[in-house]
């Protein structure tokens, strides 16, 4: 899925109302930028980015093949960590802040973040949990129940979103996803940054640079996060990506061609 680049000052009167209200019941905001397969290797090398100090990621996604919880705003994702433990995340899209039940909203494991990127933004409710490596690959494989990996609170916020019959033992694997994640303090700029390339099993990969800020934050950061970029010579008017509609829709095409499916 693709969305063409715009300026906050292009957005109109309402949706930059909108955008204010959904930041300002948010608990944080991610500033994101995804970089054409063009222009990926001169970013890397105008960031002075080592892949050698990125961490190696193996994300999972479930839902049925026809992604009927994609369809309902919902994202259910499993993740393997080199070096790390492993998570699980029941993700809720768009959501309206305000409008969450009281006990979502204050739930330790539950962050309100709004997405944004040039031409987009998203308010997402995200319960995550812990799950360690191995658990995830036995799940994956299928020497373990799937819904083991996700917490008690995590299969009832999901069960309170997800279409009637639904249950995630039922639920099918989507992927793996190989991500490289690297967390950097970019020469002249004084706000950390995240570069993340998911790399897709048909060659294709989705690199995405980011920094997450307060929501009192958000526009200052994004016109300095920009000018930064753009002192740089780097150009921030191709078109964006999002990285998990993406290896949704390829991995369900790819059960839905499989023999036998209907």
């Amino acid at each position: 899925m693709a969305t063409k680049t715009r300026r906050l000052s292009e957005l109109s009167g309402d949706e930059l109302a909108k955008l204010v209200s959904l930041i300002g019941g948010a608990d944080s905001v991610e500033l994101k930028l995804t970089i054409p397969e063009s222009a990926q290797r001169s970013t890397v090398a105008a960031l002075r980015l080592d892949p050698l100090d990125a961490q190696i990621r193996q994300v999972f996604f479930f839902d049925t093949p026809d992604l009927v919880l994609n369809g309902h705003g919902v994202a259910v994702r499993a993740r393997r960590v080199q070096g790390a433990t492993g998570d699980t995340v029941v993700k809720l899209r768009p959501v309206v802040p305000d409008e969450l039940p009281d006990d979502v909203r204050e739930s330790g494991a539950v962050t309100v973040e709004v997405d944004a990127m040039p031409g987009g933004y998203v308010c997402s409710a995200s319960m995550k949990g812990k799950a360690s490596n191995p658990d995830v690959r036995e799940a994956v494989i299928g020497a373990r129940p799937v819904r083991k990996l996700f917490s008690k609170e995590q299969r009832a916020f999901l069960g309170a979103h997800a279409p009637e019959g639904v249950t995630l033992n039922e639920l099918s694997v989507l992927g793996p996803i190989f991500v490289l994640k690297l967390k950097f303090e970019p020469r002249g700029f004084e706000r950390k940054m995240v570069a993340e390339m998911w790399l897709y099993p048909d060659g294709s990969r989705i690199f995405e640079l980011s920094t997450k800020c307060l929501p009192g934050e958000a526009f200052q950061v994004g016109v300095e996060s920009r000018a930064y970029l753009e002192s740089l010579g780097l150009d921030l008017s191709g078109e964006q990506q999002t990285k998990t509609k993406t290896a949704l829709e390829f991995f369900a095409a790819e059960l839905r061609d499989q023999p036998g499916a209907d």
